[in-house]
C-alpha cells in the first residue's frame, strides 16, 4: 500500500547463484539524486551514513513493487538487513512461497533486477545554496520492495510535494526581494 507520507526510492537487486537467495542494497549512503527538476533547476537528496541508526526497522518486509503478499520478513529471519559503508544492505530467502520463488525466477532471469525502499522521515536538513535535501534520520522503514520499473514515479510525487514546496519558497523570496529592490528604487527616486 502506498501512502501519502511514505516516500520510496530505487537501487539493485540481484539473484545469488546458490539457493533462492537475493541481496542488493536499499539505499545507498551519500550518492546525490536528483530528485525533481524545474526551469533548469535541479533539487537533489542524499541518503546520510547515519540516516538509519535509529530507525524502526524491527519488522520491514519485501514485496515486489511496494504492494500484494510478502515474499520475505525480517519477523520471522527471511529478510535480513544489515549497515554497511555502502548503505542498507538487504538479504532475502525467496524460497517460502510460490509468490517469493516466482520473484526469484524473475530477479534470476534479470527481467527485475532494482530495489524500492518505503520509509518515513524523522530528520532532515535542506542546503538552498545546492537545493540538496539530506535524509539525517530514517522514523520508521515500511518495505523494500523488487521492482521492474524503479519507483521513481512514486519517489518523484512523495518527493515533489517537497521540492516544489522548496522552489515556490526561492521563488517568492526573489520576487520578494525584487518588490523591494523597486520599491526602493522608486522611493530614492522622487
Amino acid at each position: 500500500m502506498i501512502t501519502k507520507d511514505r516516500q520510496y526510492r530505487t537501487f539493485e537487486i540481484r539473484a545469488e547463484p546458490e539457493g533462492m537467495t537475493v541481496e542488493g542494497y536499499a539505499a545507498v549512503f551519500e550518492r546525490p539524486e536528483v530528485m525533481y527538476e524545474v526551469d533548469d533547476i535541479a533539487y537533489s537528496e542524499v541518503i546520510d551514513r547515519g540516516a538509519f541508526t535509529d530507525a524502526q526497522m524491527s519488522d520491514v518486509v519485501m514485496n515486489f513493487n511496494h504492494c500484494g503478499k510478502p515474499v520475505a520478513r525480517t519477523k520471522n529471519g527471511t529478510l535480513q538487513l544489515a549497515l554497511d559503508d555502502h548503505g542498507l544492505k538487504v538479504r532475502a530467502d525467496l524460497s517460502g512461497s510460490v509468490e517469493s520463488r516466482n520473484l526469484y525466477e524473475e530477479i534470476k532471469a534479470g527481467l527485475i533486477d532494482k530495489m524500492s525502499f518505503a520509509f518515513t522521515v524523522k530528520d532532515e536538513q535542506y542546503d538552498k545554496a545546492t537545493r540538496t535535501r539530506r535524509i539525517t534520520g530514517v522514523k520508521r522503514l515500511y518495505d523494500v520492495a523488487a521492482v521492474d520499473i524503479p519507483a521513481y514515479d512514486s519517489t518523484t510525487l512523495m518527493a515533489r510535494s517537497y521540492f516544489e514546496a522548496e522552489a515556490e519558497k526561492e521563488r517568492a523570496e526573489a520576487r520578494s526581494a525584487l518588490e523591494l529592490a523597486k520599491a526602493k528604487y522608486d522611493f530614492l527616486g522622487e
